[in-house]
């Protein structure tokens, strides 16, 4: 049975995230443990899938994240307040499989835990920023686990894609999918950063190549 575990030592914001989830139907979440003590005795006992993880949180640290990445089998999302630099470069190396910041739209955060879980990343448009302004280049990261430096694009992600190659704009992307405008733009971000690109024509040019959409919808298209 699939599980999620919530490692926090802020009991408040742990009661109040898994709350959360249930009422967005993720029921899969187990439990909640405050340090890394509690943690690891959970472990002993259960298996999650995925653990949410502040490890810049009191009792928990980076290594925290190299431990739970060095049982092969667990994904790590973390979810905190800080996104420096430095402590994205140790997460980021560390493994985790996803970057959301405590104070995104909550239901980035939701979409995050769903992508995380399902085996896919997620870094919210915050974490993104930071990723750019600080000039991380994430392929020279000596990740521990190579597989988590992976770049395959989600179904979603896939969709947002056509959507953006067929001409639609973040607000009638956001109608089509049922999701809030900047959870669109989160997946924009995204896209351009697993694409290597910076630009909306560069995304076309992928969807073409990639089957996406039809190269003759532009070859036929009308002038203007």
């Amino acid at each position: 049975m699939s599980q999620i575990l919530i490692a926090d030592s802020n009991q408040l914001v742990a009661c109040g995230l898994q709350a959360t989830l249930r009422s967005h139907g993720l029921n899969e979440v187990v439990g909640q443990v405050r340090n890394e003590e509690e943690l690891f005795g959970f472990l002993s006992s259960f298996s999650p899938d995925l653990v949410i993880l502040d490890f810049v949180a009191e009792g928990f640290s980076v290594e925290t994240v190299v431990r739970l990445k060095a049982s092969g089998r667990i994904r790590v999302l973390a979810l905190t307040n800080n996104q420096r630099g430095s402590t994205l470069v140790h997460a980021l190396r560390a493994g985790v499989d996803g970057y959301v910041k405590k104070d995104c739209d909550l239901q980035e955060i939701v979409e995050a835990v769903r992508e995380v879980h399902c085996g896919r990343k997620f870094f919210c448009s915050q974490i993104l920023d930071a990723i750019k302004r600080e000039g991380i280049n994430l392929d020279s990261l000596d990740v521990i686990d190579p597989s988590c430096a992976g770049v395959s694009l989600s179904k979603r992600e896939l969709e947002v894609i056509r959507l953006i190659a067929e001409g639609f704009t973040n607000p009638q992307i956001s109608e089509k999918l049922f999701v809030s405008p900047h959870t669109v733009t989160t997946h924009r971000r995204n896209i351009l950063q697993k694409l290597g690109v910076n630009n909306t024509a560069s995304v076309v040019l992928y969807a073409v190549q990639a089957g996406l959409v039809s190269p003759n919808k532009f070859l036929f298209a009308p002038e203007h």
